[in-house]
């Protein structure tokens, strides 16, 4: 028969209630280690994301923008008369000097206006010529009859000498001698009056002479317009360079004014840049940029910056003063960058994402785990690539330049 043993049915109780202990204990405490810990940190792949490391020292503060070059001297070569295109003798591109011949216009009503301004210019001329003949011939009239007038004084004065001394001597009546003095002086005044006339007609003739140029000269000027009206119908390049455009066809009526060519010297350029308005209120005059025209860099300084803004974009003219590289062409697409200033020592750091100067932003700082952390971080003055720090980051830190919205919500992250 079993022999009932109550002290192994404790034992065994016993062991079980130590085990339910020991299991309740350790779940306990794997429940505090797991609360302890927080919620589990976001992965970030490291290759996904930009890390760079705070510096200090010089920083390069720079602006870029794409642009093109242009010629420095452009020439537009405008109609001077109304005309039709009778042929044209040159295709853009080609090289032309100063009196080359492009265009070939046609105006008949050009052609008659000249000869009509020949004809009244000639015609002007004869006048004059003969308007001066006519009055030195009446200048030579007044000037004999003061002659006479003068003749006729002296005889008189002689004469009226001699009867003074018969008249003291009683040889003749003395009222013969009073009467021949009354003639000397009529005579006298007379030679002044006829002088009178020979300087108010000296006078006369200036004005006239002069009217009759004043018109000769509007004629000439008028018959200078037509000639270069009718030596406009062929139409010049007027520097020598290269011919750009050409912007009529042959047979197209054309206005006076209208543009009909575009000449420019090639070995002349500079660079027009479009910078964005944000980064164009440090330029200067000046300052010196290095223009990229895929083919070279060539120095340059800022010669002119335009006032107004164009599609969010300030047009800045670079002139180069350095050697052009090969293939360096107008209208060529060229990236310019200008230097604003070099901060000599500053902390400064790649320009991260959405990162603008003078703003105050949250970035991830990376500690010796690659655990990012969100830190305040004010930024000063801001280049091409890089950005100053003000405060929040020291040399050495490690922070994240990448786009981190997606972890807005998390303050830490952790890359992987």
């Amino acid at each position: 028969m079993d022999i009932a043993r109550p002290e192994l049915k404790q034992r065994k109780r016993r062991r079980q209630m130590l085990i339910g202990i020991a299991i309740t204990m350790v779940f306990l405490t794997a429940v505090g280690l797991l609360l302890g810990l927080g919620p589990a940190l976001p992965g970030v792949e490291r290759s996904s994301v930009l890390v760079d490391t705070v510096k200090r020292g010089e920083l390069l503060r720079e602006v870029r923008g794409p642009g093109t070059l242009v010629p420095k001297e452009i020439r537009w070569i405008a109609a001077e008369t109304a005309a039709r295109v009778e042929r044209v003798l040159i295709k853009p591109g080609a090289i032309v000097e100063a009196d080359t011949v492009i265009l070939e216009l046609g105006n008949p009503e050009v052609d008659d206006l000249l000869l009509a301004a020949n004809a009244e210019l000639t015609a002007a001329q004869s006048d004059l010529a003969a308007k001066r003949t006519e009055l030195t011939s009446r200048l030579l009239d007044q000037q004999s009859a003061h002659a006479q007038a003068k003749a006729d004084y002296e005889t008189a004065r002689m004469q009226a000498e001699s009867e003074k001394v018969v008249a003291e001597k009683g040889i003749i009546p003395a009222v013969q001698y009073r009467k021949s003095l009354v003639v000397l002086e009529q005579l006298r005044y007379r030679v002044d009056i006829e002088q009178q006339r020979v300087d108010e007609f000296r006078r006369n003739i200036s004005a006239q002479l002069a009217a009759e140029q004043a018109r000769l000269e509007q004629l000439a000027n008028t018959r200078a317009l037509r000639q270069r009206q009718a030596d406009g119908l062929k139409v010049r390049a007027g520097i020598a360079g290269i011919l750009q455009r050409v912007a009529v066809e042959e047979g197209q009526q054309v206005a006076a004014g209208s543009n009909l060519a575009r000449v420019a010297r090639p070995g002349d350029l500079m660079a027009e840049l479009r910078i964005a308005e944000t980064q164009a209120k440090d330029i200067v005059i000046g300052q010196a940029a290095h223009i990229d025209t895929r083919n070279g860099i060539v120095e340059g300084k800022v010669l002119r910056i335009d006032p107004a803004v164009q599609n969010g974009t300030v047009q800045v003219d670079v002139d180069l003063v350095g050697v052009l590289p090969a293939g360096a062409r107008p209208d060529l697409s060229v990236d310019g960058t200008i230097e604003l200033e070099r901060l000599v020592d500053a902390l400064y750091v790649g320009r991260p994402a959405f990162g603008q100067a003078d703003s105050e932003v949250r970035l991830f700082k990376l500690d010796a785990n690659d655990v990012a952390t969100r830190v305040p971080v004010k930024f000063g003055r801001s280049s091409i690539n890089q950005i100053e720090i003000r405060s929040g980051l020291n040399a050495g830190d490690r922070i994240i330049l990448s786009d981190t919205s997606a972890y807005d919500q998390h303050d830490r992250i952790r890359l992987e």
